[in-house]
């Protein structure tokens, strides 16, 4: 059963011994909160017409950065540099992207403008953070996510050019990689995703091995804005 939580409470619940995905509705978007609930596997998707549903998805796509597919014609479409590939240059804009093309795309969107505002938040204290494609000067594509320890939390990605958001992921892989980065916690299945190799555990291994990814410090140095290279 789902937990109600108060507004200045930022405790939830264990998500193994909750049999819903939805472990808690309420309280707020706190950054507090939202450290918190990722460092237990769970996020906050809701719509305009709910209150803040709190989720553990299960079974979990997870990403092993190690075991990336890239298929040929994307691996040649990389070296070709048709996109400027960069970290952290304009989160905001990425974001707000985001939202703009799956209002477009679905007539609605569940980045709404509190959601926004907290993750722009947790980018500007060191948590959150965006991966843009370039085209000339003209952002094309990007995504943003959460990193804490040696996890990376994949929120959402756009493009406006067919394959900029592919090619930028690709990018922040081979980054985390070198970084020393273990996984990247997709959240939802998507076929999508399992075509660059992502692949379903359970919700006891993916927690378990949550708490020992989160237990190994990120040097916020990495995070600094630069441009990223597949070598």
């Amino acid at each position: 059963m789902s937990v109600y939580l108060y507004f200045s409470d930022d405790r939830f619940p264990n998500p193994l011994e909750e049999n819903d995905e939805i472990v808690a509705v309420g309280g707020n978007l706190s950054l507090k909160r939202l450290i918190h609930a990722y460092k237990n596997g769970i996020f906050p998707w809701y719509d305009k017409d709910t209150p803040i549903l709190w989720w553990f998805t299960y079974p979990r796509l997870i990403l092993d950065v190690n075991k990336l597919h890239v298929s040929k014609r994307l691996a040649r479409l990389i070296r070709q540099k048709r996109f400027k590939v960069t970290l952290n240059f304009d989160f905001a804009k990425v974001i707000n992207m985001c939202a703009y093309v799956n209002k477009r795309r679905d007539g609605d969107t569940w980045l709404l403008p509190e959601m926004i505002e907290a993750y722009v938040g947790l980018h500007e204290i060191g948590y959150a953070h965006s991966v843009e494609a370039w085209d000339g000067k003209e952002l094309v594509g990007g995504l943003y996510g959460v990193a804490i320890g040696k996890a990376f939390f994949g929120e959402s990605m756009f493009y406006i050019k067919s394959n900029a958001s592919k090619v930028a992921f690709v990018h922040l892989v081979h980054y985390l990689r070198k970084k020393g980065f273990w996984f990247i916690d997709c959240q939802q299945t998507t076929e999508h995703m399992k075509r660059f190799g992502a692949f379903e555990i359970s919700k006891k291994a993916f927690y378990n091995k949550l708490q020992e990814a989160i237990k190994h410090p990120t040097p916020i140095e990495i995070w600094a804005p630069k441009e990223l290279t597949v070598e």
